[in-house]
């Protein structure tokens, strides 16, 4: 059972927003604060896509084989999350938190675990590998009381 003590760090993040809060209270009430937001603009694939995707000449006569098109919008959240990599490593490094607590979607959540520095791995206390930030923070008050219990 992991408890979030005062003063712990909670990071709420998808591939285009990140919350960056504290709890002020203790781990039987949880009382999360907004420390710092970050926000991307990321609109879908096909609206970043600039053409229709490619084709090329295969080996037999006439025949030819479509090529995927980049995916702009994956690549921006991978960017994102390399992005709060950064950021928490410059918050640690400041010493802002010991602890922290990291909720995010899977893929996500591992490239996070890919690029963050270790300092910052170090302080890592749980790892929730959901989506809660479209949530209010009251709702994700309980739902990491409950996902930690």
């Amino acid at each position: 059972m992991t408890k979030i003590k005062q003063g712990t760090w909670v990071l709420v993040a998808d591939g285009e927003k990140a919350l960056f809060l504290r709890n002020d209270l203790d781990a039987q009430d949880l009382d999360l604060n907004v420390v710092r937001i970050e926000e991307q603009d990321n609109p879908p694939d096909r609206e970043q896509s600039a053409n229709r995707p490619g084709r090329m000449p295969d080996t037999g006569p006439g025949q030819r084989s479509a090529l995927d098109d980049t995916d702009w919008h994956a690549i921006a959240k991978d960017r994102f999350a390399h992005d709060l990599s950064d950021i928490l490593y410059k918050l640690a490094h400041k010493g802002r938190f010991d602890r922290l607590v990291i909720a995010a979607p899977p893929g996500i959540l591992g490239e996070l675990r890919e690029t963050m520095h270790k300092e910052v791995a170090a302080k890592v206390i749980a790892e929730v590998p959901k989506t809660y930030s479209n949530h209010p923070i009251d709702e994700i008050e309980t739902l990491l009381k409950a996902e930690l219990a």
